[in-house]
């Protein structure tokens, strides 16, 4: 926006919207910026996404958030797509550009983020528990932070298998297995990241021979421990939990939308009084 009088507006798409704490972190990495803009959340269903889109991208805002269903509707509706998010058939996050809207997806890159701080990247073996759109987001940014062998796990053989050839397809050198099956997922030996890739309402992957010098993460939002990192915990294992890793994410999400990087322990802290209210 060009006038000085008008703020800039950004946006939560919720189906439905209460409960998420995207404008409770936006809000307060807004004001630690000392940015004049304003957080607005909407409850929007699938079947009018790409009206409300349309809306936000003629009252010039900035961008928004996508959450729930509303992700996989909505590149039908958007201009372009990050490569990442064409991988993943879904979009988080809508930033507006002059070409257009264009959706990015930035769960995996959040997962990744929160695993560096624990763990080297390059050359590790990972198990990615669910073939989903986090699980192809999260599989995609493994194999090009340089992951040497993803074994991707769901209980649907078509889809883990889909996910497999599409990752083997743009980095022909990485190994890629699968792991079908409705029961516990046994971590096979020689993994040294596990990360429970699940979205929101998904059920709690269980895990079977976890080891101490693990590192498993879940990317459940939740004030309290899931009951797969209670079971890391007890085996030894260093856990990441859901906080960890939506503090990553939301940090890359203001990023984009403002170009301003965010304290991620003040995003910490917002998002611990969120789930804690």
């Amino acid at each position: 926006m060009t006038s000085p009088a008008l703020q800039d507006i950004v946006a939560l798409f919720g189906c439905p919207a209460a409960g998420n704490p995207a404008q409770y972190l936006f809000e307060r990495a807004i004001a630690a910026a000392g940015l004049d803009w304003r957080f607005l959340s909407v409850d929007v269903t699938p079947e009018r996404l790409q009206p409300a889109l349309a809306g936000a991208a003629a009252m010039g805002f900035r961008g928004c958030m996508l959450a729930g269903p509303l992700e996989e509707a909505a590149p039908t509706f958007l201009a372009r797509l990050t490569p990442a998010a064409d991988f993943a058939g879904a979009a988080n996050l809508v930033e507006a550009t002059p070409d257009g809207l264009l959706g990015h997806i930035t769960g995996g890159r959040g997962i990744v983020e929160a695993l560096r701080a624990h763990a080297e990247i390059v050359g590790a073996r990972v198990l990615v528990a669910g073939a989903g759109v986090l699980g192809r987001a999260t599989a995609l940014e493994l194999a090009l932070s340089g992951a040497a062998a993803i074994v991707v796990a769901d209980r649907d053989a078509a889809l883990a298998g889909s996910l497999a050839h599409a990752i083997a397809a743009i980095e022909p050198s990485l190994a890629v297995e699968t792991l079908v099956g409705d029961g516990a997922i046994e971590v096979p030996e020689g993994v040294g990241l596990v990360v429970a890739a699940r979205g929101v309402g998904e059920p709690c992957p269980r895990f079977e021979r976890l080891r101490g010098d693990l590192i498993l993460a879940d990317t459940a939002l939740a004030d309290q421990a899931s009951p797969a990192l209670r079971a890391g915990r007890e085996a030894g294992c260093c856990v990441i939990d859901g906080i960890e890793i939506h503090v990553e994410r939301a940090a890359i999400d203001f990023r984009t939308l403002t170009g301003v990087e965010t304290d991620p322990d003040l995003l910490r802290e917002a998002l611990a009084e969120f789930l804690s209210a």
